[in-house]
């Protein structure tokens, strides 16, 4: 005879814990507006992991609001992450990547109050190739309660987010979190769902099961993310710190380096929470009308946020991604991130950058064009 008795809820006790000291109510809330999340997370993985037996590749066939064509898998995320947030009583809004405008929860509009923002599925263009692509999501406060919020309500720094994480769909489905008292990474566990004689019964539903509890970044590096198809592109700071790095041990930082680049904001930011580097998506002028690339509300400030809990430390080369504040829903951002003496050094060069080098990439040229005499 099968246990219909349902298993704990892992996640939500670890937060319980975790959030030991917090209001109590505060603390209930934010562990439901999280739990909402991490069940939409779980279906996502779910569809993720089928790929095309699960018809979740390919273009959806229509362009969104950046006249962009979205995957079919980023279409199926964004609905499973709005239902999931439309039944949680602590939801009065969520703004996607892929609306231009946020969603007022008819039920919890005036009620809830939280505000969660999210990038239903990262690194869209790795669908077909199999690489790890992600959720990325941010709680903020509804500080109008009584009141349906709009676009403007969610035009807060990140400082004032309550919580933020990632979800990443790679060999193994990892949420990694911050309720501003560290950072967390939980494994999603399969193995009730898919034993049937575990002792959970058929269907048990998947446990997010605490793996880390203090995350951080090493301070030092030897690894570097960034698109070095754009150098030619890049402003004078990032072409200095990319060339010394490239130069290695013969160069002027006297040690050699790696550059990684996955074109998944979220396997670029796992790579330095679990062992260090430097991700740079900084400002260019490939497009003189769009010279910064990420969004500050789905992408930067929830990943900024993360990383300085572990540590490191998060930048658009001038200024803290978490002082700024958004003019728009969808507004971009360069972003500089990752270990904190490396992106110490980073800033430093944009405080001065009068300065240029001319470090030997390939030999017969040089990566940069040298200044006029």
């Amino acid at each position: 005879m099968n246990n219909t008795t349902p298993p704990p809820n892992l996640l939500d006790e670890a937060l319980q814990r975790h959030l030991v000291g917090m209001a109590p109510d505060a603390a209930l809330a934010l562990r439901e507006t999280i739990n909402a999340i991490a069940q939409a997370c779980v279906r996502i993985s779910d569809v993720a992991s089928l790929g095309v037996l699960a018809d979740a590749h390919g273009l959806a066939g229509e362009r969104d609001v950046h006249s962009e064509e979205p995957k079919r898998l980023d279409v199926i995320a964004d609905g499973l992450m709005a239902s999931s947030l439309s039944a949680c009583r602590h939801v009065a809004a969520w703004a996607s990547q892929e609306h231009e405008q946020p969603h007022v929860s008819h039920a919890h509009g005036t009620k809830g109050g939280h505000l969660v923002v999210f990038d239903p599925l990262d690194g869209s263009s790795n669908i077909e190739a199999n690489i790890s692509i992600g959720t990325i999501f941010s709680v903020l406060p509804h500080r109008y309660r009584g009141m349906a919020p709009g676009a403007a309500d969610f035009m807060q720094p990140g400082h004032q987010q309550i919580a933020a994480g990632y979800v990443l769909y790679g060999p193994a489905t990892l949420m990694v979190l911050t309720c501003r008292r560290g950072v967390l990474v939980f494994g999603l566990d399969w193995r009730g769902a898919r034993d049937t004689g575990a002792g959970n019964g058929p269907g048990a539903a998947p446990q997010w099961v605490l793996t880390y509890d203090d995350v951080r970044i090493p301070e030092h590096t030897r690894e570097f993310a960034i698109n070095a198809s754009n150098q030619r592109f890049w402003e004078k700071p990032i072409q200095r710190y990319v060339a010394e790095c490239v130069a290695g041990d013969s160069g002027p930082r006297m040690k050699d380096f790696n550059m990684r680049w996955v074109a998944s904001m979220v396997a670029e930011v796992h790579r330095i929470m679990t062992r260090g580097g430097v991700f740079l998506y900084p400002r260019d002028t490939r497009e003189p009308r769009r010279p910064d690339r990420l969004r500050l509300l789905a992408e930067a400030a929830p990943m900024a946020l993360l990383v300085e809990q572990a540590g490191g430390r998060a930048t658009n080369g001038t200024s803290e991604l978490l002082d700024l504040v958004p003019d728009t829903l969808h507004q971009r951002v360069p972003v500089i991130l990752g270990s904190k003496d490396e992106i110490d050094r980073i800033v430093g060069y944009h405080a001065d950058p009068s300065e240029n080098v001319s470090w030997q990439l390939f030999k017969t040229r040089s990566l940069f064009v040298q200044p006029q005499a």
